[in-house]
């Protein structure tokens, strides 16, 4: 049986916090399940960005069910356990598992969005802070 990379690489996270700009930093709690129909992949992955005051912000798991979202309201519904949760107060939207390595190439970019974000968001209330001591 051929080995997978991505998965192992996965694996290797498990535990690790790495540190981002602006006191943001990254999680990984990664660890093998059975194959299931809940986790047909085999395992069980929690990948979180957290601010510089330890709140989530945004994260891909596969901890808890979701709903997808209904196009009609006589479609059924499908549960899904993969998710993504693009904010704090988000129950999660439907992600979909390709492999490991999609999985993290997938968090990273999300995560240098949310960053993006955050940098602007910095920039616009320091000219804002500078506007007012001009004021003054």
């Amino acid at each position: 049986m051929d080995r997978d990379l991505g998965l192992d690489t996965l694996l290797d996270l498990d535990g690790v916090i790495i540190e981002q700009k602006y006191g943001y930093w990254v999680k990984f709690n990664v660890s093998l399940t059975n194959v299931s129909p809940v986790r047909p992949h085999g395992i069980r992955y929690s990948l979180t960005l957290h601010d510089q005051y330890g709140q989530r912000v945004m994260g891909f798991d596969n901890a808890h069910a979701v709903k997808s979202p209904r196009k009609n309201r006589y479609a059924g519904h499908k549960i899904e356990f993969d998710h993504f949760h693009s904010h704090q107060r988000d129950q999660g939207v439907p992600y979909e598992f390709k492999d490991a390595y999609q999985l993290i190439q997938d968090f990273f970019e999300s995560v240098d969005n949310v960053l993006a974000k955050v940098e602007i968001w910095n920039k616009v209330n320091e000219c804002e802070l500078a506007l007012c001591r001009k004021r003054r």
